[in-house]
């Protein structure tokens, strides 16, 4: 009674809700005991125990694979206490139980049809099996699992691609840490923001990432360790081989850009404390500085102390190509990728994207020749200036567009009009007021680093400092806002300054033309960000097809386009009738929906969240997979108002939920026509799509195994 009640308690222990969270579990579901009969594998020398796999779970190769020892429980097995022996060992020292175990587990196999996870005693020379379940498995030995036992006949083409969970082709895209070769202290676990391994030395900021990295990443790897990124930051993040943040969520501008590059990011690791101005990190009792060497496990959110090795990732492997083959005839939902430069759109079209679904036009203005246009035209006080430095940015803007464009030849692109909050570019007002009250006070080598740093704010000289530095400060408090997400931002920064529209404008139709006439086939979405009313949407639309046909006429060349919206605010999905009436498209944008729907700040939320999957108050983190039961709810609101109105109307989602599995799958049975996410996820998004089709044509339910 006492052993099938501490069973039954285990439900509610903290590990079980744990896992749990982490596999989507309900907690309703209950566990159930299994009674039987007490065996013994530690009678001696005709007794052991011991637990295996049918097939290598780790890389999926077709061998009887374990670990047992004699004269122990189970317990002793996995425990760690003993170092295990092989299983084929057993064949040489009990080799009648060996064979029968053989038999057993391949019979077990070709019932479940599916690799299985055993555990076994040997009492006195009998064999006992304990337990059989489908083994966990890399992503790796998913896929080449799946595609021998389609070959053995096994199961079929259909079985064989809900056998790989979609988050698991992250094994194939990413480079891993090498565990094997040395011994492993974790420091800390943050939150998982980017996947893949990077190993390098500690540096505190973006200038000695850029630094310290040079021009070669391979030779002299950095980790960019930051209490939270901005987009100031953009140029060491290039550089480093990995991202570390102590505060910020799987949506912060870290997890964010870091995802799109590819890169590898542990974000809101809270346990770090990090001195950005004492360049230096603490975390369980020890101090790290700059130099010293971490390595990031970017798929599970480990900080690990000192220098591992890594393994290369593999993602023209063609057992993947094989297995993928099979899914995507299966796919009736388009898969775009969030891609700002052409570099991101060319790896992204390697990984199957099917368009742009996202081009984020503000991350093109960080470029060192931009950035200081950028600034003079916020700083402009009146229209005539800010159109000077406008046009100085249209031709910079114009190549841009027209580096995407090539590299989607035939596919199309949608690009986002200016969106973050003007203060963005500038100083941060808190490090202005630090530096105009210290100014008298610093020496020349600091008051020499503030000439580098104001440089593009009319800085030439020490001198200049102390005139150039309240103004700067002036305008930033002009800019400052209690909350800027809410801000002014979006399509509010395009009716104050409609010429922002218009050089946007002008730079995307000046592209496409120019890009047609090369014979490349451009399809350009502009969208529009923020709209919460119609009016909104006609005023920055009509001045999208007023430049549109300016350029046209110039030109002597027509290209197709569309113009469409961000739908990220709840009002929005309400009166999505109304809008769809000026937008030809809609793409839900779902990270700030989720946030302006919650009243969450999705870079603060790690503050409440883990209190609130701990008690239960919200089973998932919302801002990696959707909230289908309220904001997935306004998504199926808008894109059934919105083709009420427009029949035609073409709808997306371009947040970070585009390629989180549950969420592709809710939104292919919303009837989105595409969802869009960062470059590397985009297999992870077609199996998602090929798995939620498949699944409602051939009437099966997924059963994925990891």
């Amino acid at each position: 009674m006492l052993a099938r009640d501490a069973v039954f308690r285990s439900w509610q222990n903290e590990r079980a809700k744990h896992y749990r969270r982490m596999n989507n579990i309900d907690d309703m579901l209950g566990t159930a005991v299994n009674v039987q009969a007490m065996v013994f594998g530690n009678l001696g020398d005709t007794s052991g125990s011991g637990v295996g796999f049918t097939r290598n779970p780790a890389i999926g190769t077709k061998e009887f694979y374990g670990e047992f020892l004699m004269n122990a429980q189970g317990e002793d097995v996995v425990s760690g206490v003993r170092t295990p022996v092989p299983i084929l060992k057993l064949h040489e020292i009990l080799p009648e139980a060996y064979n029968q175990l053989r038999e057993i587990t391949t019979r077990l196999e070709q019932h479940y049809k599916d690799v299985q996870d055993f555990e076994f005693t040997v009492q006195d020379g009998k064999l006992y099996m304990l337990q059989t379940r489908n083994g966990k498995r890399t992503g790796l030995a998913a896929v080449r699992i799946a595609i021998q036992m389609v070959d053995e006949g096994l199961i079929t083409k259909e079985e064989a691609i809900f056998r790989v969970d979609p988050n698991q082709l992250y094994d194939f895209l990413v480079p891993r840490l090498d565990e094997k070769s040395t011994k492993v202290e974790v420091l800390a676990t943050g939150l998982p923001a980017s996947p893949g391994a990077a190993v390098g030395q500690i540096v505190f900021t973006a200038d000695e990432a850029v630094k310290m990295a040079g021009h070669d990443t391979t030779k002299k790897p950095v980790i960019l360790v930051r209490a939270e990124t901005t987009p100031e930051d953009i140029h060491g993040m290039e550089v480093a081989k990995g991202i570390l943040t102590s505060r910020g969520g799987m949506t912060s501008h870290a997890a964010v850009v870091t995802r799109g590059m590819g890169k590898c990011c542990v974000a809101g690791a809270g346990d770090i404390d990090v001195n950005e101005k004492a360049r230096e990190m603490r975390v369980k009792g020890q101090t790290f500085k700059e130099g010293d060497w971490i390595s990031l496990d970017g798929t599970t959110g480990r900080v690990i102390k000192g220098k591992l090795g890594t393994l290369d990732p593999s993602p023209d492997d063609p057992e993947l190509q094989k297995f993928m083959n099979w899914a995507d005839p299966h796919r009736k939902m388009k898969v775009r990728a969030n891609a700002d430069i052409p570099r991101d759109a060319i790896q992204a079209r390697a990984f199957g994207a099917e368009g742009i679904g996202l081009c984020r036009t503000e991350h093109m203005f960080f470029g060192e020749e931009k950035i200081p246009h950028m600034r003079a035209m916020i700083l402009a006080d009146n229209e005539k200036d800010r159109r000077t430095a406008l046009k100085k940015l249209l031709p910079m803007q114009r190549a841009d567009f027209a580096g995407v464009f090539k590299a989607m030849d035939g596919l199309p692109v949608t690009i986002r009009t200016l969106d973050p909050p003007l203060h963005e570019f500038l100083p941060r007002r808190e490090d202005l007021m630090v530096d105009i009250a210290l100014l008298p006070s610093y020496d020349a080598k600091h008051k020499k680093e503030l000439v580098s740093k104001y440089k593009d704010y009319g800085v030439k000289g020490v001198g200049d400092l102390k005139k150039a530095l309240p103004p700067l400060l002036a305008r930033v408090e002009q800019l400052h806002e209690f909350n800027p997400m809410l801000g002014h931002r979006g399509c509010r920064l395009g009716i104050t300054y409609p010429e922002i529209t218009e050089m946007q404008a002008r730079a995307i139709f000046e592209a496409a033309v120019d890009c047609t006439k090369k014979g490349i086939k451009v399809l350009p979405e502009v969208m529009i960000p923020l709209v919460a009313t119609v009016k909104e949407m006609a005023n920055q639309g009509a001045i999208v097809r007023r430049v549109a046909e300016e350029v046209f006429k110039e030109k002597g060349m027509k290209v197709e386009y569309m113009v469409g919206t961000m739908i990220e605010l709840p009002r929005a999905a309400l009166v999505a009738d109304e809008i769809a009436k000026e937008a030809e498209f809609f793409s839900f944008g779902t990270n700030d929906l989720t946030q302006t729907t919650f009243g969450f700040s999705r870079d603060d939320v790690n503050k409440v969240l883990p209190k609130y999957l701990a008690e239960g108050i919200l089973k998932q983190d919302p801002f990696a997979a959707l909230d289908q039961e309220g904001v997935g709810q306004l998504v199926k609101m808008a894109t059934e108002r919105g083709r009420k109105t427009r029949p035609t109307l073409k709808v997306g989602i371009c947040g970070e939920h585009g390629g989180e599995p549950s969420s592709v799958e809710f939104c292919y049975r919303t009837g989105l026509n595409y969802v869009s996410c960062s470059p590397f996820r985009v297999l992870t998004a077609r199996l998602a799509a090929a798995q939620a089709a498949a699944a409602e044509t051939l009437k099966v339910e997924g059963g994925r195994t990891k």
